[in-house]
């Protein structure tokens, strides 16, 4: 009876989850001027596809789309690489200033994105990367909380591995790449899941720091979508499907990695 209530809860708890995004889909199937009003109405009596294509022709919606996945790609890698190469020297050197350094990356993680964006576009206007691809992916590159989760990762991989490659001749980069990325493979997954669905979704940064239609990403261009052409809510809402894809076909080919990574290391032997 308690496992028929849970299921219960749960099952209703994702319904529940699932129903903006079933209103989302099947308002965008619907022809143009139709809106969602009474219950019987959830799934449209006529359908049509022809709204993706008019809001994928209307303006540089291409533009936008190649914008964010290109951008999200290099955020990606950036992090990945960048992000587990901070991890690995701050859990397997020592250095001077190593406490400070890692303090100041627990501080930042406690930061809201908010207090830092003012300064942020001071320093990509003094570096003249404005309307830029640097100013969309610089600030981005190396994430505090990719360095800590690699960090606590790297902490239960034994050490043995890396000591024998030492003695066998490897380099520290060989020891890194070869020996050490191979096995933080699941936490490396939610490393670039994670990134590449906040650096997809991100639209506050992107416009802040672009002024043109040319440099604008996904997010931004369906705000501004929204703001020219009044609340088509059909075109917007086919729109969101379009940006939203992405996004849920990462997630469901990698969700077993996502979840092999958070729980890794959460069992001891």
């Amino acid at each position: 009876m308690k496992k028929t209530m849970i299921f219960i809860f749960l099952f209703g708890s994702l319904l529940i989850s699932l129903f903006p995004l079933y209103l989302m889909f099947t308002t965008s199937l619907k022809p143009e001027g139709s809106l969602l009003t009474a219950m019987n109405e959830l799934w449209p009596r006529s359908i049509t596809f022809k709204n993706y294509w008019d809001v994928w022709m209307s303006g540089p919606f291409d533009r936008y789309f190649l914008n964010s996945l290109g951008v999200a790609f290099v955020i990606t890698l950036g992090n990945i690489f960048l992000a587990l190469m901070v991890a690995y020297a701050f859990v397997r050197r020592s250095f001077v200033g190593k406490k400070l350094f890692f303090g100041t990356i627990l501080l930042t993680m406690m930061m809201p994105a908010q207090i830092v964006m003012v300064p942020t576009f001071i320093v990509m206007k003094h570096f003249g990367w404005l309307n830029t691809y640097w100013a969309l992916i610089v600030p981005s590159l190396v994430l505090p909380f990719n360095v800590f989760l690699l960090m606590q990762y790297l902490k239960s991989l034994p050490i043995s591995l890396e000591e024998a490659a030492r003695l066998d001749g490897a380099s520290p980069f060989q020891i890194l790449f070869k020996i050490v990325m191979p096995l933080t493979k699941p936490a490396l997954a939610v490393v670039g899941i994670n990134t590449f669905l906040g650096a997809w979704n991100t639209f506050l940064y992107p416009f802040l720091l672009t002024n043109t239609t040319e440099m604008r990403t996904l997010p931004v261009g369906l705000a501004l979508y929204k703001g020219v052409h009044g609340v088509d809510w059909v075109h917007l809402m086919a729109g969101s499907c379009l940006a939203a894809g992405p996004v849920i076909f990462v997630f469901l080919i990698f969700q077993k990695l996502i979840i092999a990574g958070l729980t890794a290391g959460a069992v001891k032997e």
